[in-house]
């Protein structure tokens, strides 16, 4: 039987860099996790969680980058993580995928803590809205398991020195500091718009364990050029568009 049979797409990522396996049905990465991903400051050797890594996208945008990294994902839907190990495996990553939630870690999570832990948490309240009609693509838009728990869980996992990434709504920044307030230090924060003039509508946030620097809010990084998507073509910013295609790094700072 092969991929189309089973309903899952081959899709290029980093300018064809990396492939992926992702249900054609579902939920399917977009450049939320590529950007997270090129944000993270890792360093060769060291060890990463992603928490919630779905198919695998920004841990394995992190390891297209930054070379001999120690991969662990955390994925709750079954399906999603078989794919997530066949992606990671194709991409010669050292990385283990467990199949669990965020709220009941197996031991060999809980046990160990990481240099960096990276996330990407559903963004809608599952209250607030109609159910996707596929099972996975709704879980993967707004689960069931709140963005304090999210964060509560990344904050248990960061070893001294370490940092948690989170890319999520601008609109729920005020949660996510006051979560991360008296637990990590140095916060960075670089907020994302897409379009110049308009009010961002992501946001990239940082913390280190044991970090005792002031809080630092750096300009909005613009994602597209242009007042308006005039086209069907990508209008992306030269910047980002480096980070997409070629998998450059993303600056907290300006």
């Amino acid at each position: 039987m092969t991929d189309a049979d089973t309903g899952v797409t081959h899709d290029a990522f980093l300018g064809g860099r990396l492939t992926l396996r992702q249900p054609r049905q579902g939920y399917r990465a977009g450049v939320d996790p590529v950007l997270l991903a090129a944000s993270v400051p890792a360093a060769p050797g060291q060890h990463i969680l992603d928490l919630g890594c779905g198919v695998g996208t920004a841990m394995l945008c992190l390891h297209a980058r930054v070379p001999d990294l120690s991969l662990t994902g955390v994925e709750v839907q079954a399906d999603y993580a078989a794919l997530a190990r066949l992606n990671a495996a194709d991409s010669g990553a050292d990385a283990v995928v467990h199949t669990a939630d965020l709220t009941d870690l197996p031991d060999a999570v809980r046990q160990q803590t990481y240099d960096h832990v990276i996330m990407n948490p559903p963004y809608f309240d599952r209250a607030a809205g109609a159910a996707a009609a596929d099972p996975g693509r709704d879980l993967g838009r707004g689960g069931p398991v709140g963005l304090s728990a999210w964060l509560d869980c990344g904050i248990r996992r960061v070893r001294p020195k370490g940092m948690l990434s989170v890319i999520h709504p601008a609109g729920q920044l005020d949660l996510i500091l006051s979560t991360l307030f008296g637990r990590l230090g140095s916060m960075q924060v670089r907020p994302l718009s897409a379009r110049a003039g308009r009010a961002p509508s992501l946001v990239i946030v940082q913390a280190r364990h044991g970090g005792r620097a002031p809080l630092a809010l750096a300009a909005p990084l613009v994602l597209h050029a242009g007042a308006i998507h005039k086209d069907d073509r990508p209008d992306y910013t030269p910047q980002i568009a480096a980070m997409l295609r070629d998998g450059i790094k993303l600056p907290m700072q300006d």
